[in-house]
């Protein structure tokens, strides 16, 4: 062996296994919905297609969180514009998907560019304190706003999209799911592909940003773009809400919507994108679904996902396929040294 080649003891996973592993992670999601649309009832479709825009959310607060930076709870607020945009688009009779889709994701790039405009200049738990604040604004606005939002009554009844001028509208549970599964899928390849063009600059920027400032980079302008382009991510999550559930209320998209997506992304790890759409579906899971069991245990419950998450993936579910090909070598190397006898083997 070489001076300065790693060394890697028996069992340990290899950088390159642990990397092509996690890679498979992105193709688990449409793999699922895929054998949920095939192999389940409607029950099952409606489910998932309504846990889908949470993920959409978490995935847009993890580009906040883990690529920019700033701590966030206030990716509501676009999340918010997004879905009550895309109902009065419904209610006035332009239920176009595409159109409804882009007009979410404007307004709600505009909204989180006017909320990084102050955001960008602070870091740490002053940024979280403003998120919460903006938080709390959102659902006061949403409550209010009778002449938009429907007060605390919210909107019903909002018409269903129509993928193309013609077509029938998405109604039925199945295509519902095929529909907001490609639009949370494309998504977040395309947020994917577009931090991993720009991921050693952001990583620097949070490593030392008064080296990347003084390096000639305008960190702040960076860092306000990330935030609006994750706006635009959350309005587009809105927009799937309204697609999928076809009313709107301001507890939709109050704080405990907010507190929901930042523990994902706390769960599936603050830099993956992947990581926070599967921890939404868990924690959703666990709050409706496993909660059905035991009524009003859901905080419980989701206390409890966040404590064993927290100790048993410090790193969150991001670095569950390296510790799954750890323990694999590690099985394998106690065989080796310690075999099995003839007699168990033979049985």
């Amino acid at each position: 062996m070489t001076a300065g080649t790693p060394t890697r003891t028996p069992g340990q996973a290899s950088p390159r296994t642990r990397h092509g592993l996690w890679w498979v992670a992105p193709r688990l999601l449409p793999l699922g919905v895929a054998v949920v649309a095939v192999s389940s009832d409607g029950y099952w479709h409606a489910v998932v297609a309504r846990m889908l825009p949470l993920a959409l959310l978490a995935i847009s607060v993890a580009v906040v969180t883990g690529w920019a930076g700033l701590p966030t709870l206030g990716q509501v607020a676009p999340y918010a514009a997004g879905a009550y945009t895309t109902a009065r688009l419904a209610l006035a009779g332009h239920t176009l998907a595409p159109v409804q889709l882009a007009a979410a994701a404007v307004v709600g790039a505009v909204t989180a560019g006017l909320l990084g405009v102050i955001l960008v200049r602070y870091r740490g738990t002053v940024v979280l304190m403003l998120t919460l604040a903006a938080a709390e604004l959102t659902t006061i606005t949403a409550t209010q706003w009778r002449t938009v939002s429907g007060g605390t009554d919210g909107l019903a009844g909002i018409p269903a999209p129509h993928l193309l001028p013609g077509t029938p509208p998405l109604i039925a549970d199945r295509p519902v799911l095929l529909y907001t599964a490609t639009i949370t899928i494309a998504a977040t390849v395309g947020a994917g592909l577009l931090l991993h063009r720009h991921r050693l600059l952001l990583t620097a920027i949070q490593g030392n940003e008064a080296r990347a400032a003084a390096s000639g980079h305008p960190v702040t302008t960076y860092l306000w773009v990330v935030h609006t382009g994750a706006g635009a991510l959350a309005g587009i999550a809105g927009a799937l809400l309204i697609h999928t559930h076809r009313w709107i209320t301001p507890a939709d998209v109050g704080f405990e919507t907010a507190a929901l997506a930042l523990l994902a992304v706390v769960i599936g790890g603050t830099r993956s994108l992947p990581g926070a759409a599967a921890a939404a579906l868990i924690v959703l899971a666990v709050r409706d679904v496993a909660a059905a069991e035991w009524p009003g245990h859901a905080p419980l419950l989701l206390g409890v996902l966040f404590v064993a998450a927290v100790y048993l993936l410090p790193g969150g579910l991001t670095i569950l396929p390296a510790r799954l090909c750890t323990a694999a070598g590690r099985a394998r190397a106690a065989q080796r040294r310690f075999p099995l006898p003839s007699a168990w083997r033979s049985a």
